[in-house]
């Protein structure tokens, strides 16, 4: 079980959750959990027992001083934190972790146990895949749920993958049995740039998020660094040919496929996303 530090009630929280691993290519998905975490000054109320779960073979535990000069040891495990977020009628419980060597069932129990505990809502997981995508078009996020009332109300399809998952496909699926709620977004990152970071990644789970939850999402600085990104990519292929033209040739297929996308309907919903950011600032 999960021992919690003392916190209060939560007003209507749901989980967003990300681990590091096979879910996260370019670690676009716990990069914003991180990124969550640092704007909304979210405090960690817990862990868990990284004993049950992890091979320290593959995910070492890592020793560091402090500024006071004191040796700490840190073991790799997955924590939970809540963030109380002014912009937002409810509160957010946030969850990042590493995916577990062993146990998975047991892992994913104790989780939502933990969130049931704190009275969760809705449970959000976040992954990031390589795909064959331009890094000069908008990064691809493709969305399911486990319920068809929210595959509805947001637009999402249900997956028709087949094939091996990871933590966040057993994670879940374990919502699913307990009949909670969750929603699963996951972007698609450039294969050919798959070395983290990728922030236009992140920023594009980022926009989704804001539509989910009917909300400005706070921004820091991933459009500058998604920018800078972009043109770092953009550098690294303009000095090698056939690079440029693997690119050019995604181009031409994403464009040609997302032709019918540029409906009234998309203008529509972008828009919207504008006037609500630039009424709250």
């Amino acid at each position: 079980m999960i021992e919690f530090d003392d916190v209060q009630d939560l007003v209507s929280p749901v989980v967003i959750a990300a681990f590091e691993g096979w879910n996260d290519a370019a670690d676009a998905a716990s990069g914003l959990v991180d990124h969550l975490m640092e704007e909304w000054k979210a405090e960690v109320i817990g862990a868990i027992d990284p004993e049950e779960f992890y091979d320290f073979q593959v995910n070492r535990p890592v020793i560091s001083t402090d500024h006071n000069g004191h040796r700490r040891l840190a073991w790799p495990t997955t924590r939970i934190a809540v963030a109380r977020p002014a912009e937002l009628d409810r509160d957010i419980i946030l969850v990042r972790g590493i995916e577990p060597s062993m146990k998975w069932r047991q892992f994913c129990a104790e989780l939502l146990a933990a969130c049931d505990d704190l009275g969760a809502e809705l449970v959000v997981t976040l992954g990031a895949l390589l795909a064959d995508t331009p890094h000069t078009r908008p990064i691809p996020v493709t969305g399911t749920a486990t319920e068809p009332e929210l595959v509805d109300r947001l637009d999402l399809e249900q997956s028709t993958y087949e094939g091996p998952t990871g933590i966040v496909g057993v994670f879940n699926d374990a919502c699913s049995q307990l009949d909670i709620p969750a929603v699963s977004y996951w972007a698609a990152v450039p294969h050919y740039v798959a070395q983290p970071p990728c922030p236009k990644a992140t920023l594009a789970l980022l926009g989704q998020l804001e539509e989910l939850l009917q909300a400005p999402m706070p921004l820091g600085d991933l459009v500058d660094d998604s920018k800078a990104w972009e043109r770092g990519v953009d550098e690294l292929a303009a000095e090698d040919e056939d690079v440029a033209d693997y690119v050019r040739a995604l181009e031409e297929t994403r464009d040609t496929a997302d032709l019918p996308e540029a409906s009234g309907e998309a203008i529509a919903r972008e828009f919207e996303r504008y006037l609500k950011r630039r009424d709250t600032d």
